[in-house]
């Protein structure tokens, strides 16, 4: 399979932790459905000092995975909410 463009799209959203409301990312994200996954390369902002787990609250938002051969977090339903 292909991998995601590395440039990627111009747009970007704030992605937030749903329970506590603490910025995680800052998100180059691509097309107009749900927050699935983040590929790693097109995170602009982190905030988050262990990967996947909110810093606030300290709940498990994502993990850790390799999508089409490039590392990317994969999104916990309900976990997050984006801006």
């Amino acid at each position: 399979m292909a991998k995601p463009n590395k440039k990627g799209p111009t747009k970007t959203v704030d992605i937030a932790c749903a329970g506590c409301k603490t910025p995680l990312y800052k998100y180059r994200k691509g097309g107009k459905g749900a927050l699935v996954k983040c590929f790693k390369e097109r995170i602009v902002k982190d905030f988050t000092i262990q990967e996947g787990v909110c810093p606030q609250c300290e709940v498990q938002f994502a993990r850790d995975t390799l999508i089409r051969g490039a590392p990317a977090l994969k999104m916990i339903g309900g976990k997050v909410t984006m801006k």
